[in-house]
């Protein structure tokens, strides 16, 4: 009998985390809800899970800016993502007017993505929390009615919420792109469209990251993402983190990665995984 995979996600039932696991591992996935991000890495480092998965990038937002450095400072290394719809709804323990709440808790980068309407609430303080199902939870066990959280309906159903108010957000549209992480580097493309993730530090001279990155245009290879992260142990540098699109074993990738290793201080992969 073959034994489900175990997945770690932030959060509990009804966490967006938890709708991307659904996706991610469609079948006979067991889910291990875990409560920090933190948390769901060392767990996928240890063995104790087969994977973790987490939120990178927010169409609003950007990057997680959580994710990446943790996948900087570990062994792990993105397997594959998919992007999931971000609606926020305000919930609570009853349905109150506007005017009676007190305190709004949700995770930092929801609440900054509700701005327009925490503006028309001025009245209220908004409180940060872990995840939006963690504020969630905050407010079911503190019992105060006039505390309420920026969630996901998932999470007010599983909580026994109720819903005061639906898409908050600034923008209608608005996605979440997850990856599910783990211990080894995938190089099972079948010719598929394909990603790589890696990082870079280059010198710290004039003209560095431009010749860093000249390999790319003149080997015709597309980079679909570029982020600059701060190095915690080297004040005021600054590592770049970034996703090609192409495949690590193909001969043009590779010569490229070669030559870019050349030009850099560090190279570090973070992942080889399918785009789709």
């Amino acid at each position: 009998m073959v034994m489900p995979d175990r997945v770690a996600y932030p959060g509990r039932e009804g966490a967006h985390s938890a709708a991307a696991c659904d996706q991610l591992f469609p079948d006979n996935a067991e889910l291990v809800p875990l409560p920090t991000f933190s948390a769901v890495a060392a767990a996928v480092t240890s063995g104790e899970v087969d994977y973790g998965v987490l939120p990178i990038e927010s169409s609003l937002a950007g990057p997680v800016a959580e994710t990446h450095d943790l996948l900087y400072d570990s062994p792990l290394s993105i397997y594959a993502q998919t992007v999931i719809p971000i609606h926020h709804c305000l919930i609570g323990l009853e349905k109150i007017p506007f005017e009676q709440i007190r305190i709004v808790r949700s995770r930092p980068i929801a609440l900054d993505q509700c701005r327009q309407f925490l503006s028309t609430i001025p009245w209220a303080t908004a409180v940060a929390a872990a995840t939006t199902v963690g504020a969630a939870q905050e407010v079911a066990a503190n019992g105060d009615p006039t505390e309420v959280a920026i969630a996901s309906e998932r999470a007010a159903s599983s909580l026994g919420l109720e819903i005061i108010a639906r898409d908050l957000g600034d923008h209608p549209e608005a996605y979440t792109r997850f990856v599910s992480l783990t211990t080894y580097t995938r190089l099972d493309c079948t010719g598929e469209d394909w990603r790589l993730a890696f990082s870079f530090v280059t010198d710290h001279r004039p003209g560095a990251l431009y010749l860093a990155l000249e390999p790319f245009s003149r080997h015709t290879i597309d980079l679909v993402q570029l982020v600059s992260r701060p190095i915690p142990r080297a004040p005021w540098r600054y590592r770049f983190d970034a996703v090609l699109a192409g495949f690590p074993l193909d001969p043009v990738v590779r010569e490229t990665l070669a030559e870019m290793r050349t030009l850099t201080r560090e190279l570090k992969v973070f992942g080889s995984y399918p785009a789709g």
